[in-house]
């Protein structure tokens, strides 16, 4: 199955027939998608009406520098902020988690968008890619503040997606730009990177979106195109049940697998229920790419569809959301 990437605000008339075709289950969301609050709404309204009630649209709106809607919405610090915080007053910490989630959920429901793609379970060690957007370097501090997070989304009726697993904030390179490789062992990552991922599958997150990072002690491929990350340790010994994502295949990491087709081939092989592919000119090779393939079971995609949310006219009159707003937003102003 795959998500897209729209090329703009409004849909292309060649668009309604990728949002059709054979195997799209959603699209995703960017910043060249967003004008408005009321653009945006509009064209997830017509996403809507071409492809059905059933698709999935989502986002990144982790808050930071990965906030795709900011204007007419609640600019989010990033996570870095409430990890911060934490070392002064945990108890708090835990609280903000949760209304920093709360508020993007219930902002991004009343517009329509199912999910975003979040929290950000890596730890804070050093990568280009992470920095600010992960909780904390601790991973027993991360690991409460993603476990706070999912509850908070799932308070305002949204899913939660655990990323990047099984973690990409100890290698420093980037995999927008470059291949990535962690030459740590199973039982270092298991002791550290791992514990925010658990602690959000303790949760109940509905998904986990792998990573592009090289693990070459546990396997010679990316953890998104590994059987043996995917298969044998996410859902055989850590039982987890829920989807999959691959991480975008446009991405310069995403490289291995060869092109479009072959990147979402190995996506699919090793596992994934769903490809990302982001970019516009990505989209017709795999589309064709994931024709003839075995529809991922309906009880992992399912539960990504957003709960029934408030309008946005409901939601700022809640006087609960201003309360939590100023707290959060306290922690960066």
């Amino acid at each position: 199955m795959l998500m897209v990437g729209l090329a703009g605000t409004e849909l292309a008339a060649h668009e309604h027939e990728w949002l059709t075709a054979r195997g799209v289950v959603g699209t995703i969301l960017f910043s060249r998608n967003f004008q408005s609050r009321e653009q945006v709404t509009t064209l997830i309204a017509s996403i809507r009406d071409v492809a059905g009630e059933d698709f999935l649209v989502c986002v990144d709106q982790e808050g930071g520098r990965v906030q795709r809607f900011r204007e007419g919405f609640t600019r989010l610090p990033p996570l870095a902020a409430i990890g911060r915080f934490y070392e002064s007053d945990p108890v708090d910490a835990v609280n903000r988690a949760e209304e920093h989630a709360w508020i993007m959920a219930s902002e991004m429901r009343a517009i329509g968008v199912d999910f975003s793609f979040a929290p950000v379970a890596d730890l804070d060690r050093g990568s280009r890619a992470i920095g600010t957007r992960a909780f904390h370097a601790d991973p027993a501090v991360a690991a409460e503040l993603v476990q706070a997070y999912v509850r908070g989304m799932h308070l305002g009726g949204m899913a939660a997606v655990l990323k990047h697993f099984p973690g990409h904030g100890s290698v420093a390179e980037d995999t927008h730009e470059s291949v990535a490789i962690d030459p740590r062992s199973k039982e270092e990552i298991f002791a550290n990177d791992l514990l925010p991922f658990l602690a959000g599958m303790d949760a109940h997150a509905e998904a986990v979106m792998a990573a592009h990072v090289i693990y070459p002690a546990i396997d010679d491929r990316p953890a998104g195109y590994s059987r043996t990350w995917i298969e044998d340790i996410l859902r055989g010994e850590l039982g987890f049940h829920g989807c999959v994502f691959g991480d975008d295949i446009s991405m310069a990491a995403a490289g291995s697998a060869g092109g479009i087709a072959a990147r979402a081939a190995a996506n699919l092989d090793a596992g994934c229920d769903i490809v990302l592919a982001c970019f516009p000119e990505a989209v017709p090779e795999a589309i064709a790419a994931v024709q003839g393939r075995r529809p991922s079971p309906v009880e992992r995609i399912a539960p990504l569809r957003g709960a029934i949310g408030s309008t946005w006219e409901g939601l700022v009159d809640n006087p609960q959301r201003e309360r939590f707003i100023a707290r959060v937003t306290a922690l960066e102003p």
